[in-house]
């Protein structure tokens, strides 16, 4: 006290001069080249050949609405025909049937296409998804991925035009509503290049309103032109 200290700082002495040492840094764990770099897998490669991808939507268990005891309901029809037509997915009574556009609506379909001069042999008819969902729609993500696949599948058959039934086939590959969509021409871009394609009401909608079929009947008069040219 009698120094003028009053408060015991330390009980050893110090060197209050010498510069403090930094904290040593611990090491870091070594990583391993996996940890480093995981690399994505490596995109399916998708058959090149109409008759090949057919078998393989027959058959793949990479499909969106895939499991075992699910029916699946291909294309049918002719590939060359030039006119190829697609829906969003099977209806009940398609995965029953393993027919696409059974019923009721699969018989407005055959005389809305014997109005243009067509049958199911002079035309190539095919789904977004070959699956049904569960409730019967799609999420974003299978939207997607199933354009996709129908993107790949349009490159192959190369119609000379494609016509789309219903809202979720033209949201799915235009990116707008079938009521946006209607009235004019559009081009699905493909691995082959641009194709042609038409959006229309699907005859399932047509069966419930058949006020909407004077709609129906002029897109499908503004398809005939378009093929005819």
């Amino acid at each position: 006290m009698d120094a003028g200290v009053d408060v015991l700082v330390d009980e050893s002495p110090r060197d209050w001069l010498r510069p403090a040492l930094k904290p040593a840094i611990a090491p870091q764990p070594a990583v391993s080249a996996t940890e480093q770099s995981t690399p994505e897998p490596a995109p399916e490669r998708l058959p090149d050949e109409i008759g090949a991808f057919e078998a393989y939507l027959r058959t793949s268990e990479t499909l969106a609405f895939a499991a075992p005891s699910a029916p699946r309901v291909g294309p049918a029809g002719d590939p060359a025909s030039g006119l190829m037509i697609l829906i969003d997915m099977p209806g009940a009574e398609d995965c029953a049937s393993g027919t696409l556009l059974s019923g009721e609506a699969g018989a407005l379909f055959d005389r809305m296409m014997a109005a243009i001069g067509r049958d199911r042999s002079s035309l190539y008819l095919a789904s977004l998804s070959c699956l049904r969902s569960p409730d019967g729609r799609f999420t974003q993500a299978t939207a997607a991925q199933c354009a996709a696949l129908a993107r790949h599948h349009i490159g192959l058959v190369r119609p000379k035009a494609v016509l789309l039934f219903g809202d979720a086939c033209s949201r799915a590959l235009l990116g707008m509503s079938m009521a946006q969509a209607r009235g004019r021409w559009h081009e699905i871009p493909t691995e082959t290049g641009g194709v042609n394609a038409i959006v229309t009401i699907a005859p399932d909608f047509l069966l419930k309103r058949p006020s909407a079929k004077a709609h129906a009947w002029t897109d499908l008069q503004m398809l005939v032109e378009g093929l005819n040219r």
